[in-house]
């Protein structure tokens, strides 16, 4: 599962800042058809790689195969370090293998997105929220690269520093950045582009074990726009309302309302849910979790929201306290 997911769930089952100065108001043309490649890369390329991420003193290694072939993207992604994890992706068909609890859990990509292919296809204009800049050049794991740099127009979201390869497009390293300070990054330590791949290797290492562990299927269904009840009255300028469903998660006895905003690169899941006498809700407030993810939970109308994402803890909070039942005409 995603680290947004990951933290979405510990929540849920109970477990101002200064604006920034004024810039040039254009993007670069060139760095945005950069953009363009970026988005496609995962599209167009196989690649073997073994990636690191880090976020203050937590350091965390991966191990990713994907492949493209007519029936569209198959991928592998493996945790290297800790408590073994294990994802399969065929397009937006996600299976998450869990051997320590012996869980599977299967669930559709939706915006979650998993390094490198951190950019949405089709790209959305991300002009209006971010100003998007040509850095220099370097070199990330013996490969040439172009370095972008993604600069908020506000402090609303944050900012990006991205080193992408030259011939492909695919990115090799990816920092977010709170003006000059890293929040997290990822970066190939070895990576291999364009290679042959054996579809076999793409099947996890345990589905022979696997038959009899728990499966959890986080199945969500789609509404209409309005159906769900609730709205964002008040979202920060440039998040828009992408999605709402109903989500069944773990350990919940019914269906979860899911609203799911974004500013076509960050992204904001709110998550609504009925007051249970069964289980105790979790602490109202802001919560820090690793890296660019921010959790904010309050109580509204006898309902627990809990917005989550990777943006900064005042916009977090903006989304939550702007969440508000309406009725569902």
């Amino acid at each position: 599962m995603t680290r947004v997911a990951l933290a979405a769930l510990v929540v849920l089952s109970g477990i101002m800042q200064p604006v920034f100065a004024q810039h040039p108001s254009r993007s670069s043309p060139e760095a945005l058809e950069w953009l363009q490649k970026i988005a496609a890369a995962p599209r167009q390329h196989n690649y073997i790689g073994t990636f690191v991420y880090s976020s203050g003193n937590h350091i965390e290694t991966s191990r990713i195969i994907h492949l493209v072939d007519a029936e569209g993207e198959h991928e592998k992604s493996e945790v290297l370090d800790g408590a073994p994890q294990e994802i399969v992706r065929n397009n937006d068909e996600m299976r998450c293998y869990m051997p320590e609890s012996k869980t599977i859990v299967t669930e559709k990509r939706w915006l979650q997105k998993v390094f490198p292919a951190l950019l949405p296809q089709p790209l959305s204009s991300l002009d209006d929220s971010y100003i998007v800049k040509l850095g220099g050049q370097e070199r990330v794991s013996d490969h040439a690269c172009q370095i972008i740099e993604l600069e908020p127009r506000d402090d609303k979201r944050y900012g990006h520093k991205w080193w992408v390869d030259t011939r492909s497009g695919v990115l090799l390293k990816a920092a977010v950045m709170d003006k000059d300070r890293v929040v997290e990054q990822f970066v190939f330590t070895q990576l291999k582009i364009g290679v042959e791949i054996d579809k076999e290797s793409l099947k996890s290492k345990y589905m022979a074990k696997a038959a009899g562990w728990r499966t959890i299927n986080l199945v969500s269904s789609t509404l209409g726009s309005g159906k769900l009840g609730w709205q964002i009255k008040d979202p920060p300028p440039g998040f828009k309302k992408v999605i709402e469903m109903k989500r069944n998660l773990s350990g919940k006895p019914m269906p979860v309302g899911h609203i799911a905003l974004s500013d076509g690169l960050a992204a904001v899941s709110v998550f609504i849910e009925p007051v249970s006498g069964q289980v105790a809700p979790p602490v109202e407030g802001l919560y820090r979790s690793r890296g660019a993810i921010n959790i904010y939970s309050r109580t509204v109308a006898d309902h627990i929201v809990t917005a989550v994402g990777e943006v900064p803890p005042a916009t977090v909070m903006q989304i939550g306290d702007s969440v508000v039942s309406h009725r569902v005409k």
